[in-house]
C-alpha cells in the first residue's frame, strides 16, 4: 500500500471517530511513519515491529493554566505503516486497525491510562 493510500485511510479512520472526540482534538500532529526510531523505541515498551503507534505530548488533563502561555509544538500522534501492515491480511483489517490504534493513541492525548483506553476501546466497539 502507498504511503499516500495509508494515509486516506488514516483521514477516514479520524472523520470516523465520534464527533465530540474529535472536537476537543487541538493542536495534535498526525504523522505516518514505516517504523518507530530509536528514540520513540526509548518512549515505548515495544519492540521496532510489534509497536503501531505513540502518542508524543503533554496529556490533556495534566495541562495547567501555564500551558500555552508560550508557543508550543504541536503533540503528535504517530502511525507505524509497516507495523500495521503486517499485522493486517486486507484493506478492511488495516482501516480497522489504524480507527483502534488511533483511537487509542488518542486516548493517551487525553490522559487516559492504558487500562483506561482499553475499556473505552471495548465500549466504542
Amino acid at each position: 500500500m502507498t504511503r499516500e493510500q495509508f494515509e486516506e485511510i488514516a483521514q477516514r479512520a479520524f472523520d470516523s471517530l465520534p464527533e465530540f472526540f474529535k472536537r476537543k482534538v487541538e493542536n495534535v500532529q498526525i504523522v505516518v511513519e514505516d517504523y518507530p526510531s530509536d528514540e520513540a523505541l526509548g518512549r515505548s515498551k515495544a519492540g521496532r515491529y510489534n509497536l503501531l503507534g505513540l502518542y508524543q505530548g503533554v496529556p490533556l488533563k495534566f495541562r495547567g493554566t501555564w500551558y500555552g502561555m508560550y508557543p508550543v509544538t504541536p503533540d503528535k500522534i504517530t502511525l507505524y505503516q509497516r507495523n500495521i501492515e503486517q499485522q493486517c491480511r486486507t484493506e478492511e483489517d488495516i482501516e480497522r486497525r489504524i480507527v483502534e490504534v488511533l483511537f487509542h493513541e488518542l486516548g493517551h492525548y487525553f490522559g487516559m491510562s492504558e487500562k483506561e483506553v482499553r475499556q473505552a476501546l471495548r465500549d466504542y466497539e
